[in-house]
């Protein structure tokens, strides 16, 4: 098994700090496979590549595994591809020969990990279920410009056709930790097979090297399914936990841009953030609700607020992430609050896109700049589940208004207030949205405006009130 990384990048053996391999030297280390190998074929400042070869005993391999498993009894246990094809035995040689790579760690150098570099990566021998076509729909959306090409069967015989294997080249501007993160997670997933026995701590791992790119990825659930052996409860719980933003604050998935104005003077008091969660207040006084849901709760801004209200008599949060919920169990401090207050709240750990009795029932729920951070696939799920399923007398949204940003002096044309926002809605994209759900679920919908009201663009945030057409009032 061979890989090579080459950079050509300006002091192009930079590269040997980032791995902390150094160029001039030839290094090996032990892996569960066999011996890993990490040489440079060449280092000069204007380019500089570092090749990773594993060698694999496959006799040693099965020594000690027993007589079970599909290949018991058969020379396929010591006559196959192993010693040559890159594999899951290869990411696992990455993982462990530039583990402080893949962390984005160089103490030596620490401006260099965060700094894009022009990359070429190239993976000879890479057996790939479903063809250079898959290889494109999982590496392209990364950055990564894809060549990749079939191996023959045999050179001397091309009638025969092609093998399974590609030829892979990878050329793109990226970080390298990134670049080490995508090939660990996705070399096993295009030969769709692991060579180990797949257990939770691959859920971990998974989540861990996916972090930043695989929760957006169009090809996620492919992705998932693969590297986790198409096991449907480790699928699952890799799904939750990627939704968690785990690199994430809770309280930094809210607009990440500043609250000030064009001229850049500092932020009005109450800030936007608080105009926001008093403009959901006011909508569900306005709307009787007594027993109310916040859902995507984060680290419980809202929760706090309505805490403080008597007329609220029953609060859940909920959030997919049990981090934030960790978060906001301390910023209510539960542990301290009187059992007359406690017996008033709790928090759920619930993923919004699928049904959920606990859910169902209440007055009113809330989707406080929550649906910008789901994927566009993925909103109709949301919609069921809360319109379709839970079914509430009221649905109070607020989201981002995309037509404001240019009011933003530090906000970059085109970029969206928060890297983890899916998409950011024009007005009438929210309108148009808001009415096909309303008609849809049988709700009627107003508009109200967050924030100030610029005669050209709208406001900052944009906010609608669902009331459901059999609904006769807060309580029901």
């Amino acid at each position: 098994m061979f890989l090579t990384i080459t950079s050509t990048a300006p002091s192009a053996t930079d590269l040997g700090f980032l791995l902390h391999k150094h160029p001039g030297r030839v290094q090996s280390f032990a892996v569960s496979a066999g011996q890993a190998h990490v040489f440079y074929p060449e280092a000069t400042d204007q380019r500089c590549t570092a090749a990773l070869l594993l060698e694999v005993d496959p006799v040693a391999l099965v020594r000690g595994r027993g007589t079970g498993g599909p290949d018991a009894f058969s020379l396929a246990q010591y006559v196959n591809d192993r010693p040559y094809a890159a594999s899951s035995m290869l990411a696992v040689a990455l993982g462990k020969v530039f583990r402080t790579a893949m962390a984005g760690r160089c103490d030596a150098r620490p401006e260099l990990p965060g700094q894009p570099l022009p990359l070429t990566v190239r993976v000879p021998a890479l057996p790939c279920v479903g063809g250079p076509t898959v290889a494109h729909r999982l590496f392209a959306p990364l950055g990564w410009s894809v060549e990749a090409e079939p191996v023959p069967l045999d050179p001397a015989v091309p009638h025969w056709g092609a093998s399974r294997y590609l030829d892979v080249r990878l050329t793109g501007r990226l970080r390298l930790a990134e670049a080490l993160n995508h090939l660990y997670v996705l070399l096993p997933v295009l030969d769709n097979g692991k060579h180990y026995w797949v257990t939770t701590d691959e859920v971990d791992k998974l989540v861990r090297a996916g972090a930043g790119w695989l929760r957006g990825h169009p090809e996620r659930d492919l992705i998932v399914r693969r590297y986790l052996a198409h096991q449907r409860t480790l699928v699952g719980t890799a799904v939750g936990r990627l939704a968690e933003v785990d690199d994430t604050e809770p309280q930094a998935l809210d607009d990440a841009v500043p609250d000030g104005t064009a001229d850049g003077s500092p932020p009005r008091t109450p800030n936007l953030a608080e105009q926001r969660r008093d403009a959901v207040l006011a909508a569900l006084r306005a709307a009787g609700a007594t027993r109310v849901a916040d859902l995507g709760c984060g680290d419980g801004a809202l929760l706090r607020a309505l805490l403080t209200d008597p007329v609220f008599t029953e609060i859940v949060g909920v959030d997919v992430s049990a981090r934030a919920l960790d978060v906001a169990a301390r910023r209510l401090r539960l542990d301290q609050l009187p059992e007359r207050q406690l017996d008033r709240v709790r928090l759920v750990q619930s993923s919004l896109t699928y049904r959920d009795g606990r859910l169902a029932g209440f007055d009113a729920v809330v989707l406080m700049e929550v649906i910008e951070h789901v994927d566009p696939p993925r909103l109709g799920a949301l919609e069921r589940t809360v319109f379709g399923h839970a079914r509430p007398g009221t649905v109070v949204v607020t989201t981002p208004n995309v037509e404001y940003n240019v009011r933003y002096p530090d906000l970059p044309a085109g970029r969206l207030r928060h890297r983890d926002h899916r998409f950011e809605w024009t007005r009438a994209e929210f309108r148009a949205w808001a009415a096909a759900v309303a008609a849809e679920y049988g709700y009627e919908v107003r508009h109200l405006p967050v924030g100030p009201d610029d005669p050209e663009v709208g406001p900052p945030t944009q906010l609608a009130v669902f009331t459901r057409r059999d609904s006769t009032g807060g309580t029901r």
